[in-house]
Formats: C-alpha cells, structure tokens, sequence
C-alpha cells in the first residue's frame, strides 16, 4: 500500500518524469513544463495567494494552493466531486480543466494517487510521441 502523499512529493514526481523542468509562468509563478516549441506547457503550478482563492471557513487566502492540469472537464469533475479527496475548484478556474488542492492536505490522498493525477496532467500536456515513449502507447 502506498504511503500519504507529502508536498515534496508534488516536485519529486512532475521532476521524474521525462523532458520536465521547474521554470516560471504568469512572471514568476513556479511551474512545471514539459518542452512544446519555444516555451514549453505548464501542467503543475504553485499558485502565488490571490484574493480569488479564500478558505470560506477562515476567509484568509490560501497560501499553499498546487494547481494541476486535468485531461478533460470529466476528470477534472471527477476529482472535485470526489469526497475522498481534497481537490477543488474555484470560480477562477471554472473554465479551466485543472483543479487545485492545498499542499497542507496532500496527505488526504497515497502517494500513488498523486502520481496518476501528476502523470495525466504530464501526458495531456506533453507532446505524443514523448507520451507514447514512457506510457507504452
């Protein structure tokens, strides 16, 4: 059985896979790419506090939010409406097919389990052949 998922994690398994770097988007929001051309597509960001994303119980900001990338809007669904889970969305998002989650609750969920969702953030934003060469086809 895989063991809580840690937030060192998060960079310990975007950093594994193939053709990834740590760079920046929007400024200088650390964000994991894989290379597309020129600059490369984000599919893990630690998102800066924004007063659009507020804990309703406490309304402080959140300060540890990781915004991963979801293939299509029923994965990205899936996960939020999943109870077992801490992912979520904000208004913010609503258009976007990522969801986000706090690193303080990354342990709500196995390490394994963060490595499929990072690993299908990864394939959907990395180029085919780079998927095809790691996931076998």
């Amino acid at each position: 059985m895989s063991r809580k998922a840690r937030p060192e994690d998060v960079d310990e398994i975007c950093a594994g896979l193939p053709e990834t770097e740590l760079g920046t988007s929007w400024g200088d929001v650390p964000t994991w790419k894989v290379p597309t051309g020129d600059k490369g597509r984000g599919f893990v960001l630690y998102r800066r506090p924004h007063h659009s994303a507020v804990d309703p119980e406490s309304g402080e900001m959140y300060d540890d939010l990781v915004v991963i990338v979801t293939p299509t809007e029923a994965d990205k669904v899936a996960l939020v409406e999943d109870d077992t889970t801490p992912f979520f969305t904000i208004d913010h998002f609503r258009s976007t097919n990522a969801v986000l989650v706090q690193q303080s609750r990354l342990g709500e969920i196995t390490r394994d389990e963060l490595v499929e969702v990072i690993t299908d953030a990864w394939a959907h934003r990395a180029p085919r052949r780079l998927v095809r060469e790691h996931l076998d086809g």
